[in-house]
């Protein structure tokens, strides 16, 4: 009972439902993860994180674009092009094979996701994705796009 659970009466009174299952404080050593995480944002600031975010992710796009001017008609980015509604993913919509190239992609050591109908998601996540990732990224793709077609 949630009025009565903080008064450490002898007799347990418990919620019914879904709602007996909601915990009031989580565990500690499951939050000790958090802190460096908490940490890091800390040190290097969220300003400089969501500028990164914005410069690699306009250029995660740059290299969609250049690829589909090599493979043309394979794909279109369906995330926005605003970055204000878009953070640092982007949704693309694969014509044909999506499913194959999602796995090539995998193979290769390329973490993604996938999404039906034949939508892969990209995130270069700013705190550990780099330029240099995003162009192999580019690379690999383009290598699995022509090789599935």
């Amino acid at each position: 009972n949630k009025e009565r659970r903080f008064k450490m009466e002898q007799d347990f009174d418990p919620v019914h439902g879904a709602d007996g299952w909601q915990i009031s404080n989580l565990p500690i050593l499951s939050l000790a993860p958090y802190l460096a995480s908490v940490e890091m944002f800390d040190e290097i600031g969220i300003d400089k994180i969501i500028t990164k975010r914005n410069l690699i992710t306009s250029y995660l796009e740059f290299i969609l674009h250049e690829i589909d001017k090599e493979v043309e008609g394979h794909f279109e980015i369906i995330t926005p092009t605003n970055q204000e509604e878009r953070a640092c993913q982007l949704s693309v919509f694969f014509h044909g094979e999506g499913r194959s190239l999602f796995e090539y992609l995998m193979k290769n050591g390329v973490v993604t996701d996938w999404r039906e109908p034949n939508v892969i998601r990209f995130a270069p996540v700013p705190l550990y994705c780099s330029f240099e990732d995003m162009y192999r990224f580019g690379q690999i793709l383009k290598e699995g796009i022509q090789s599935i077609h």
